[in-house]
């Protein structure tokens, strides 16, 4: 199995879909994952799994706040009557 570790700003769809699926209502303290780089440095991480790989995506504000636009635009997809916001996950500040 494929171990990756992200940063949120280079998260794609997929990615966030993966992320928004396993945690709808936001992540806790019990989901994150803390380790050391290669630097030494402390990286806190959440967790998500496809069938070939695992996924560690770097937490911070800029995810919660790129979690909880997502989930805005997901919800207004269920909506007809309101089109959904285009935007490129790939360059979220």
């Amino acid at each position: 199995m494929i171990r990756k570790i992200v940063d949120y700003q280079k998260l794609n769809q997929d990615i966030l879909n993966l992320l928004v699926e396993k945690f709808p209502d936001g992540y806790g303290d019990d989901h994150i994952i803390s380790f050391r780089n290669a630097k030494n440095e402390v990286i806190e991480a959440v967790e998500v799994k496809t069938p070939d790989t695992v996924y560690l995506v770097k937490v911070g504000k800029r995810l919660v706040q790129a979690m909880l636009d997502f989930g805005i635009d997901g919800d207004a997809d269920d909506d007809a009557s309101t089109p959904a916001p285009e935007g490129d996950f790939n360059n979220l500040d």
